[in-house]
């Protein structure tokens, strides 16, 4: 059953609890957590992702080639961009942004891009998979395969459902399946094949280079799962997640090849982010400020509320992660002064009810009251905007909406909840009972338990 009297009481301990683990995320160094996403259970570093225009990182240029005589069109360059996009996101670079530019070119730019060897090699490969038969010739991991010579059995098209398991001596695998909708697809071709060539090589190989090649002990059951252990060295955590990439996201329609790279230096950024944080800075000092001198008590009290949502946001954007850019710092500025816009309907209610003769706690509880419809239509209708650039917005756009719904969301639990909660503490304080402490004027305030003496003249009837 609901008691409002054990919500009240649990409100200062949700916010000092909520208060300490932002803390933490946020200022602890080096603070790591359980990665749920990564396939041998690692540690993830928490901390503060930078955009390209901040931190700087590395812009490739790539051309589409033509095949068979056939050159790219709109919907193939379409295709393309969506498959690298997929794949660079799968690598945990930070917010990359991958564009269409002319009829032929993509143009790939990844913030604080550490392993571009890696990123390269990924990004440009076309992501062909063949299976190759090898009879008794055995082939090490690495080595380059003529498919001229060696036919493939069938191609990585075939594959279903890819994945990264671990093999029974405990090292990373990949597994997957393959088509078994009717008799001429994979699985039943590749069952038929284990079964008559036991004891021979079998490559599988991307984009012609040999990522493993095991030989066939048994028959694999047509409808078995297939598993890759990469050899006598295993996979490394970051192979194993390549391979899955190109196997779930295809092939490129048409092979790309490197025009141009450059590494973005920082230093820009830099100097872009100092500026940023001192605009930031400042205007939360004036705001702060403004609260001090208008609202008195009840604004150092939402000036507190101010610096704690600043902290509990900043850890979000540490735990997601979110990337930050210019346009998202730019969201976040943004929703500090929607934060500081519900505390002043709030208060300026309350003053209202104060001056209607109102004790000091009815007229918080009241204040709050009347103020809600109003900040939840305001901050609604921000959500919904915000929602909307990120769902059709590009890469920096989402950025800006991602960091202005989370911080709406916070701002509004800032304001209705920590500033409540603390304020209802506070006004019980016999040294809160002064009305220079809310900018009013003695005649217009009533404390705690008071009553106000009616204006109105009494009349007495002769």
């Amino acid at each position: 059953m609901y008691h409002p009297a054990g919500m009240r009481r649990a409100g200062p301990i949700l916010i000092v609890v909520i208060g300490l683990v932002a803390a933490v995320i946020a200022f602890w160094p080096n603070l790591r957590l359980p990665d749920p996403s990564s396939p041998d259970g690692s540690w993830r570093l928490i901390e503060t992702k930078l955009g390209l225009d901040l931190e700087g990182g590395l812009r490739v240029e790539y051309r589409a080639l033509p095949r068979d005589g056939q050159t790219p069109d709109a919907d193939s360059m379409s295709v393309i961009k969506e498959i690298i996009e997929n794949r660079v996101n799968s690598t945990g670079v930070s917010e990359p942004v991958v564009v269409v530019q002319g009829s032929d070119r993509v143009v790939i730019e990844l913030p604080g891009a550490t392993d571009v060897d890696s990123v390269r090699t990924l990004v440009g490969s076309t992501g062909q998979v063949d299976f190759v038969p090898l009879g008794t010739t055995p082939a090490s991991d690495g080595q380059i395969i003529d498919l001229a010579v060696n036919e493939p059995l069938f191609g990585g098209d075939q594959v279903t459902s890819p994945g990264i398991g671990t093999d029974q001596n405990g090292r990373l695998a990949v597994t997957f399946s393959l088509r078994n909708e009717d008799p001429d697809f994979a699985s039943q071709t590749f069952s038929d094949f284990t079964r008559d060539h036991r004891g021979e090589y079998f490559a599988i190989t991307l984009d012609g280079t040999v990522i493993s090649a095991p030989v066939i002990q048994d028959t694999i059951p047509a409808n078995g799962v297939i598993q890759i252990t990469g050899g006598t060295a295993g996979f490394t955590s970051q192979d194993a997640n390549d391979l899955v990439t190109v196997l779930k996201f295809g092939s490129l329609p048409f092979p790309i090849e490197e025009v141009s790279s450059e590494q973005i230096s920082a230093t820009l950024g830099e100097q872009f982010l100092s500026q940023s944080l001192f605009a930031g800075a400042l205007g939360i000092a004036l705001v702060i400020a403004f609260m001090l001198m208008f609202y008195r008590l009840p604004g150092v009290l939402a000036s507190f509320a101010l610096i704690y949502y600043t902290v509990v946001v900043y850890a979000i954007f540490r735990f997601v992660p979110v990337t930050l850019t210019l346009a998202g710092i730019a969201g976040f500025v943004l929703s500090v002064g929607m934060a500081v816009d519900a505390n002043i309907l709030i208060f300026e209610r309350m003053k209202e009810e104060l001056r209607l003769g109102k004790s000091l706690p009815a007229a918080v509880e009241a204040g709050f009251n009347r103020a809600w419809n109003s900040i939840l239509d305001s901050n609604v209708s921000s959500l919904i905007t915000a929602t909307i650039l990120y769902a059709i917005g590009s890469s920096t756009i989402r950025g800006f909406a991602l960091v202005l719904i989370i911080g709406v969301l916070v701002s509004m639990f800032s304001a209705v909840v920590v500033t409540r909660s603390i304020l209802r503490v506070v006004v019980r304080q016999e040294w809160a009972r002064k009305a220079s402490l809310y900018g009013l004027r003695d005649d217009e305030f009533i404390a705690l338990g008071a009553t106000r003496p009616s204006r109105r003249p009494v009349r007495a009837d002769v």
